[in-house]
């Protein structure tokens, strides 16, 4: 551990990754209760995977950017502590898989090297902001998005008021009107507007996926940009404070919203703005790193097969708004690349364009500032890496997650079907090479993190049962959802469930009826116009189990008989309940409180007492059985329990005490005064506990 304090320059870092180690020592010591530390290494993006004894590794990257010596960083990193396999996720993450637990702390301390972090890429925290891949580059949009995202994600990273929320928060940003970042199915969406030559954005509030998706609510119509940071502040702070905690099932914000209504949501936030220290937080554009490209001379090439060249140049080279520039996006299949061509394709970028890269949501790659004269160039380059398939975000680009292949939650096979339905595609409906108004996603569970449920075309891994009670793998067939554009989207319809193996026959049953009957529609307007049962009777003989084949029972990508088998989700982290923890857990958050406060950061100091005075009242309640659903429940169940029964005697009521912070902006005095309460109350309730313990 000793190279960590002298290798990370950043000292909030080198404390990060060296806690990280010790609490990795003592769990392994028996000394941290097993899900207290699965909430803890989530939150450093350390996730379990199906494999038992090894981890898989989120590595957060904001908005997809990635620069040349990031990814080799990434590629040394997935060598050395992996197998030098990159999976690139619709959140546009890279995870790597197949890691040591007891590597980890080095692992971040290696990628720190080039600003790559694990930070909160996992775990009920604010995951990783995303935003439109063409953000910077777009003839259409208002202005480039990328200042904004990046300012947002560093305000919230390792920020106290979202470290230990109820679930996970999401968060997107759109360029342009087309709504290419989703916001409809994110907590909050932001698309780009100018209003009266100011900038700003319309937003989205409480969408979400899962087995029950949310179409988000218009927050604003237009809020300026100085705006967005405090706005989402508030919105932190009341999931936190009302959101669910004790059923996993019902944390997302998405809940709260359909409890109290997006009105009421409106008007807590509102007032909690008194409570924040900045009001307004401009959002400086002209401090953002832009990649500059290189200026270099068009190599000569030759192009020998120019009707390839022409399809991929067709469907792959995007329109830049800087003249004399393209992008050039790369379909990789599945997400999944390796670290021999990663590194050769950081070394063409960074020599022959702006050494950046985009991740996208659909799990693809794009180039930005590829000059015009240069692109032949760059096909010859990227033919020789595998990296010039046809259709970037066209039909035959189908989203996947990595579903049974590595993930716990996965019920059936979302990559093998994946595979099995794009080979179906080229070789059948070759047209659909160049078509993008179909969208095709595959999720290996209900979870929908390949985004089936808002999918044209969308398949969930299921599990389907035969008379004789034999169990197979299978597919939910939804159809009719997609992105609408400025906030608007419709969520599919589940129409039928099938056994896998007849996955393609419905797609080609699908395709078959749509070419024949949507007389030029989209897909959606064709599908409105159809409706649901129609779909249903002609795709429901294929949801008879009665005369399964003995391949029937063996599901994609594998030659084994399917075994239905399903882990614990570690999509967020577990609520741990030992008393002791927790009184542990408000001590550190004191002493959290007192290093933000000589550190002068007084808001950061205020909350890790609020935090504090929360865990301290749940220790108490839980040893006594009560739920602690939310943190306004156990401020309203210790008032009742403890302090109206003068088991704990305190100046007037437990929600006087705690919110203060809501009536008091975080100044230095009203901080010294807060931490000061903080500790008296955990004083006073380890006392009680104490008394209690000895009488039992």
């Amino acid at each position: 551990m000793q190279s960590f304090r002298t290798e990370i320059e950043n000292p909030i870092v080198q404390k990060d990754v060296i806690e990280l180690a010790n609490k990795i020592e003592q769990f392994h010591k028996g000394k941290i209760d097993e899900e207290k530390f699965r909430s803890l290494r989530l939150a450093r993006g350390v996730y379990g995977q199906r494999q038992e004894g090894v981890q898989m590794i989120r590595i957060k990257l904001p908005y997809g950017k990635v620069l040349s010596n990031q990814l080799r960083r990434i590629c040394e990193v997935s060598d050395e502590y992996s197998r030098g396999r990159l999976h690139i996720t619709t959140r546009q993450d890279i995870q790597i898989h197949y890691v040591d637990l007891n590597r980890t702390p080095e692992l971040w301390a290696e990628l720190e090297k080039d600003d790559v972090t694990l930070r909160e890429a996992c775990g009920n925290t604010v995951r990783n902001v995303t935003a439109s891949e063409t953000a910077g580059i777009d003839p259409k949009e208002p202005f480039d998005v990328s200042p904004y995202a990046d300012a947002l994600f560093r305000f919230f990273l390792r920020n106290p008021i979202c470290q230990e929320m109820g679930r996970k928060f999401k968060v997107s940003f759109s360029g342009t009107e087309e709504d290419t970042g989703l916001s409809y199915m994110h907590d909050l969406g932001f698309i780009a507007k100018i209003e009266n030559g100011v900038r700003g954005f319309k937003v989205m509030l409480g969408g979400g996926l899962g087995s029950q998706p949310r179409h988000a609510d218009e927050l604003y119509s237009f809020l300026p940009s100085e705006k967005i940071i405090p706005l989402m502040e508030g919105v932190l702070r009341i999931f936190d404070r009302h959101g669910e905690r004790k059923s996993r099932a019902k944390a997302r914000m998405k809940f709260l919203l359909k409890d109290i209504g997006v009105e009421a949501f409106k008007e807590l936030v509102e007032a909690e703005q008194n409570a924040i220290e900045q009001k307004t937080v401009v959002i400086d554009v002209e401090a953002y790193k832009t990649s500059v490209p290189v200026e270099v001379e068009a190599p000569q090439v030759e192009i020998k097969n120019q009707k390839t060249f022409d399809l991929w140049k067709s469907t792959n080279v995007i329109a830049q708004k800087q003249e004399g520039y393209v992008a050039i996006g790369i379909k990789v299949l599945l997400g999944d690349f390796y670290t021999d061509k990663a590194r050769l394709l950081a070394d063409l970028v960074e020599k022959y364009a702006a050494g950046e890269i985009r991740l996208s949501l659909r799990q693809n790659i794009l180039i930005p500032f590829v000059k015009e004269d240069i692109v032949p160039f760059f096909y010859k380059e990227l033919e020789k890496l595998g990296f010039v398939e046809s259709g970037y975000n066209k039909a035959v680009d189908i989203t996947a997650c990595p579903g049974t292949d590595t993930c716990n939650l996965g019920i059936a096979s979302s990559t093998g079907i994946a595979e099995e339905l794009e080979r179906v595609i080229k070789t059948e409906y070759p047209q659909y090479l160049e078509k993008e108004d179909l969208v095709i996603k595959i999720s290996g569970c209900m979870n929908a993190c390949g985004q089936h449920n808002m999918a044209n075309i969308g398949f969930q891994g299921m599990s389907v049962r035969t008379k004789d009670k034999l169990v197979a793998p299978a597919l939910q067939v939804l159809l009719g959802g997609g992105n609408l554009g400025d906030g608007n989207g419709r969520f599919a319809d589940k129409v039928v469930k099938i056994p896998s193996r007849r996955g393609p026959e419905a797609l080609r049953r699908i395709l078959n009826d749509f070419e024949a009957n949507a007389n030029g529609k989209t897909f959606i307007d064709y599908y409105t116009a159809q409706g649901e049962k129609y779909f249903y009777d002609f795709l429901t003989d294929l949801s008879n189990v009665d005369s399964l084949t003995q391949e029937d029972f063996i599901d994609w990508g594998t030659e084994e008989n399917y075994v239905k088998a399903i882990g614990v989700g570690e999509c967020a982290g577990v609520v741990i309940d030992l008393i002791a923890t927790l009184f542990l857990e408000s001590e550190e958050k004191i002493e959290n409180a007192k290093i933000s406060f000589e550190n002068e950061i007084y808001s950061d100091a205020v909350y890790h007492a609020y935090s504090s005075l929360v865990n301290s009242a749940k220790a108490l309640l839980l040893a006594e059985n009560k739920k602690t659903n939310t943190h306004a429940g156990i401020i309203r169940q210790f008032d009742e329990e403890f302090v109206a029964s003068g088991k704990v005697q305190l100046e007037g009521t437990f929600a006087d005490l705690i919110y203060q912070l809501q009536k008091n902006t975080p100044t230095r005095n009203f901080a010294v005064d807060y931490i000061k309460s903080a500790k008296q109350f955990l004083q006073k309730v380890q006392e009680f506990r104490a008394v209690e313990v000895e009488n039992a």
